[in-house]
């Protein structure tokens, strides 16, 4: 049974007497420990599936299955807990509290999970070890997001979902930051799902799902993922 399942998944918003379908009968599997890639145009509905996938938003129709729970059928309460002790959100900005250091800032996410990883040791992974004491004004954009990561994988989430991680980014800090979520993939064995819409990261990923139009247009698979360092765009 695969890790991450979509079946048949809809979302339909109203707006007035018009129903916008964001996800348009979604279908795509996700195995364990894979580096994932969802990628398409503005608009396609990357964000609509990453949402529904970290239980930010419920389906109208279909099946979304997480390591053997159907997240379709939970209710409010449940959502709840799937997104604080399953998932680890990573965004394009980095919504990090600005009078706590990096540190400090990993330190609150930890406090209220299961079975947290300690906040030093992470910052030291994502090579923050000089920068634990500053602020988040006193780091690079760069470094905001790797706190931001770091954040992230202190919850020691079986999931880890990035919605255009380095749009905020350069181009040579976004090729950091994608080598280090690669790298984390590899190292820990976390199922890690990246939303873009540049194509040119569909090279670095085990896996590719093709969006657009709120349909899933193509889906393969990567022999042979290249290193995020060779990408070019």
């Amino acid at each position: 049974m695969a890790f991450v399942s979509f079946e048949e998944v809809r979302k339909d918003y109203k707006m007035g007497d018009t129903v916008i379908h964001a996800a348009d009968g979604v279908n795509f599997t996700i195995e364990k420990g894979e580096f994932v890639i969802i990628v398409g145009p503005s608009g396609a509905g990357k964000t609509t599936v990453l949402n529904l996938l970290g239980g930010m938003d419920t389906c109208t129709s279909g099946h979304i299955v997480v390591d053997g729970r159907e997240v379709s059928r939970c209710n409010s309460r449940q959502l709840t807990e799937y997104r604080r002790y399953d998932v680890g959100f990573v965004f394009q900005f980095y919504n990090l509290v600005q009078n706590l250091t990096a540190l400090e800032n990993v330190e609150l996410a930890s406090q209220i999970f299961h079975h947290p990883l300690d906040a030093r040791q992470v910052l030291e992974e994502v090579g923050l070890s000089h920068r634990m004491d500053n602020f988040p004004a006193q780091l690079s954009g760069g470094e905001q997001q790797r706190v931001a990561i770091a954040r992230a994988l202190a919850k020691n989430p079986k999931l880890l979902l990035c919605d255009e991680p380095t749009g905020a980014l350069d181009y040579r800090t976004g090729k950091q930051v994608l080598l280090l979520l690669q790298q984390t993939c590899r190292s820990t064995g976390r199922t890690v799902v990246v939303i873009t819409h540049n194509q040119a990261f569909a090279a670095m990923a085990d896996r590719v799902i093709h969006i657009h139009s709120g349909k899933v247009t193509k889906m393969e698979q990567n022999a042979h993922p290249i290193s995020a360092e060779r990408i070019e765009w």
